[in-house]
């Protein structure tokens, strides 16, 4: 069996499973965030009753982190019905925006370290040890499979299922084929994973994996982060996430990744800081797994890659493009808003300054903190940054998905953006008539300083 058969395997108590059968699976992990939990909470009460209590609420996980920093009223009420369902239920990880009080636009808190609130939902779980190797983790949101990094089963959910699982523990679950990406050659210092994901997109379409496991396998995956080399950080696990993050954007069910010792080690420091469980179990693929595709790229000449509105599959090389005049820059989200994003991105902004307007939004709270603990060349990132001419933002989804009008960075005009997000539909980050470049953060900040897109390889060779 592969990896994401055996898991799928023993959640269903049996010994073995096939592709395209349908069982039953037990859920390790539930978690729901401000746009998807009220009505998740709603067809639980709707369907086990007002007063019903749900299967495990411990097993819950709750984190605000779509519409936080906004003045809109409807997305206070959301941050509301979490409160109070969590009170009433006893959930224990709940992960609360603590400083949103009142109404109108919320000032955010001094310290990141004394607030409850964590930021984006995907990162901010595996910080506080909810990913863990040979488990199931149900989300109700389509990136939920960025924890297939870690060797779990991981995919996004309807609220409709997700009320399911609150009351019952379980979940009907197909089990998907699996097809395997293997990198291999070594890995250049400017090629990230988000070139490596965008490479596999153009190559299936979007279509290309609908209901299918996407495992990545191959020495190249191991050598990614390399350009963070050199910080006392998970880089490589960083960039695992980016890979596996999007999947969804192929149709994929999920993505997955065989844990290592990097992986453990990792797992292990947050489930120790978190107070989760910290007992799991270890998936590989058999010798005889079958995979329904398999597909080896070589990296070693690989080039940096772009997604052209309007489709994460719209392929091309950054020289195919070179040159496409931009109006604005954002370097954010579950996908490029991490530590490694901003290191990376920081080598390229150090000593120069943006043509463009530029945003900087961490994806969690952690991730906040570490721009003014990560440091390039004597400089924090926060100071590489702001010299540089960007604006930094509080840590949230942000304007990766548009949001109420007053999000920092949404498109409100058809303006034309580079970004280190993972989608570029039509409205995606807000005006339908915008054009959202998908690329690296490696990209983003060379794009962001030429003002036309641009390829990374001449900003780290001056440097």
């Amino acid at each position: 069996m592969t990896i994401t058969e055996k898991i799928l395997a023993r959640a269903a108590g049996r010994d073995r499973v096939t592709p395209g059968e349908n069982i039953w699976v037990n859920v390790d992990v539930l978690m729901t965030h401000d746009v998807c939990g009220p009505g998740t909470i709603g067809i639980f009460k709707e369907q086990f009753g007002k007063d019903a209590k749900v299967w495990d609420a411990s097993k819950i996980v709750i984190i605000p982190d779509h519409y936080i920093f906004t003045a809109d009223p409807h997305a206070r009420r959301n941050i509301e019905i979490l409160r109070a369902f969590v009170k009433e239920q006893g959930i224990k990880y709940y992960y609360d925006p603590d400083f949103l009080q009142s109404e109108g636009m919320p000032s955010p808190y001094i310290d990141p370290s004394k607030t409850h609130y964590k930021g984006v939902c995907h990162i901010a779980l595996p910080e506080e040890g909810h990913t863990r190797p040979g488990e199931v983790l149900f989300g109700t949101d389509s990136h939920t499979c960025t924890a297939g990094a870690f060797g779990e089963f991981a995919t996004g959910i309807g609220n409709t299922d997700a009320g399911f699982v609150m009351g019952t523990g379980k979940l009907w679950v197909k089990v998907p084929p699996t097809m395997r990406f293997v990198f291999e050659g070594e890995l250049p210092e400017y090629i990230m994973a988000k070139d490596l994901i965008l490479a596999v997109i153009g190559e299936i379409g979007v279509d290309g994996a609908t209901y299918r496991a996407m495992e990545f396998a191959g020495p190249a995956i191991y050598q990614l982060g390399k350009i963070a080399a050199g910080y006392d950080h998970p880089a490589n696990m960083e960039e695992r996430m980016t890979l596996c993050n999007m999947v969804i954007e192929a149709g994929g069910k999920n993505g997955v990744i065989a844990p290592d010792e990097v992986t453990l080690d990792y797992v292990r420091q947050r489930t120790a800081k978190g107070h989760v469980p910290q007992e799991f179990r270890v998936v590989h693929n058999d010798p005889d797994a079958r995979f329904c595709y398999e597909k080896v790229f070589n990296v070693t000449n690989m080039e940096p890659r772009v997604a052209k509105p309007h489709s994460p599959d719209n392929k091309a090389t950054v020289r195919e493009v070179q040159g496409t005049p931009i109006d604005r820059a954002y370097l954010g989200s579950c996908t490029g808003g991490k530590i490694t994003d901003f290191i990376a991105a920081a080598k390229v902004l150090r000593g120069k300054q943006v043509r463009v307007p530029t945003f900087i939004v961490p994806a969690t709270t952690d991730i906040q903190r570490g721009l003014d603990e990560f440091k390039l060349n004597g400089q924090t990132l926060r100071q590489v940054f702001e010299q540089a001419g960007c604006i930094i933002g509080p840590p949230s989804c942000g304007a990766c998905l548009g949001g109420p009008l007053d999000t920092l960075g949404r498109l409100n005009e058809p303006l034309t953006c580079i970004s280190s997000t993972n989608r570029n539909f039509p409205g995606r980050m807000g005006h339908k008539e915008a054009r959202v470049y998908l690329a690296s953060p490696l990209t983003v900040a060379a794009s962001a300083v030429e003002g036309v897109i641009a390829d990374p390889r001449e900003h780290l060779a001056e440097g």
